[in-house]
């Protein structure tokens, strides 16, 4: 079975195939073309929604026939096309999500609306010898940060979420307050490994409350009065080279204690022997150390996709979709987009 899969969500075209293959756990990842917006929205400080639907539309041809090539297969040999139905920026989906039905109509093959998170949630499997198994997930993306009780494909209950700023959107909240570029995460990634993250005590929100939600607007507000301090101007161009590496390591390590807190609580309660991290924030270099550190101590095995699949990527549209393929899962052709599409079948544990 060799399933398509494209991803527009929100600022980056992809399209990957994916095969399964006869006596293998895994299916082989046969392609996976990403063209991302972050040099045209970087001029903005953030996603324009208008401009991201726009490129998505001139991008996609060139981006499917590259993984078409690439894959060494023609659309003719596709067995199921899947797309990223939400949550995103509507316009966004909206192209990708056509582009896949269209190709199934002409075709003649089944198509699968693939939720975004899923995606994500399940994209360190893609490269895990073993496949899928029972797990937590931890999701920390730009827009959301999801912890997920996960007993096999579409078998979900969710533990916890964010109330307010994801950690990914609290990371580019406050490099857009230090003037730093489009994307913020990397960006204070980047700072923090200079910097003291002692120095500032800035909150750790809802660590110890008794749930296993997030909040991370706090840290944005505690950033935002302690500039003023540090300079009568409060303007960030005006600060030390070394300050604002101790303000990015601060606010880095108060959203990883927060997250690796509340992963460790909800291992203890579900008594989960492997938890898989997911989301562009997965990709935070201090991040994965701790995680892995905190994991051995708990001889929990941590599962954490390649770099590669850790931003908006097509891969695990593709991945979902022939898991969900597989039971036979398909979904009409006027199945519509949600930007706030949630999990579906998910239920919700506290």
């Amino acid at each position: 079975m060799l399933v398509l899969g494209i991803e527009s969500s929100c600022d980056e075209t992809a399209v990957a195939l994916m095969e399964e293959v006869a006596g293998q756990v895994q299916p082989a990842l046969l392609s996976s073309v990403i063209s991302t917006q972050i040099p045209l929205h970087r001029l903005y400080g953030g996603v324009i929604p208008e401009l991201a639907s726009r490129n998505h539309s001139a991008n996609l041809p060139a981006v499917l026939r590259e993984a078409l090539e690439k894959a060494g297969r023609s659309v003719h040999d596709v067995d199921v096309f899947a797309s990223t139905a939400g949550p995103g920026l509507v316009a966004a989906l909206l192209v990708g999500n056509t582009a896949a039905k269209a190709l199934a109509l002409a075709a003649k093959k089944p198509f699968i609306a693939v939720n975004h998170l899923e995606g994500h949630m399940l994209s360190p499997f893609i490269t895990r010898p073993e496949g899928l198994t029972p797990h937590l997930a931890l999701v920390v993306s730009g827009g959301h940060s999801l912890l997920v009780d996960v007993r096999g494909a579409g078998d979900y209950t969710l533990l916890g979420r964010s109330r307010d700023d994801a950690a990914g959107e609290a990371f580019d909240k406050v490099a857009k307050m230090l003037a730093l570029p489009y994307p913020g995460g990397p960006e204070i990634d980047k700072l923090a490994a200079e910097g003291d993250p002692t120095r500032f005590a800035f909150p750790r929100p809802m660590m110890h409350e008794d749930h296993l939600d997030f909040s991370f607007s706090g840290l944005k507000t505690a950033v935002l009065y302690t500039l003023p301090k540090l300079t009568p101007s409060g303007d960030p161009h005006d600060l030390d080279r070394q300050t604002m590496c101790d303000l990015c390591a601060g606010v880095r390590q108060a959203i990883i204690d927060v997250l690796i807190h509340k992963a460790m609580k909800a291992l203890k309660k579900t008594r989960h022997k492997v938890l898989a991290v997911s989301g562009g924030v997965s990709c935070n270099s201090a991040l994965r150390e701790q995680l892995k550190s905190a994991c051995e101590r708990r001889r929990v095995e941590l599962v954490l996709p390649p770099n590669s699949l850790t931003t908006d990527n097509a891969a695990m549209i593709a991945f979902a979709g022939l898991l969900r393929a597989r039971s036979g899962d398909f979904s009409p052709l006027d199945t519509p987009v949600d930007p706030n599409l949630k999990l579906a079948g998910a239920q919700t544990r506290k």
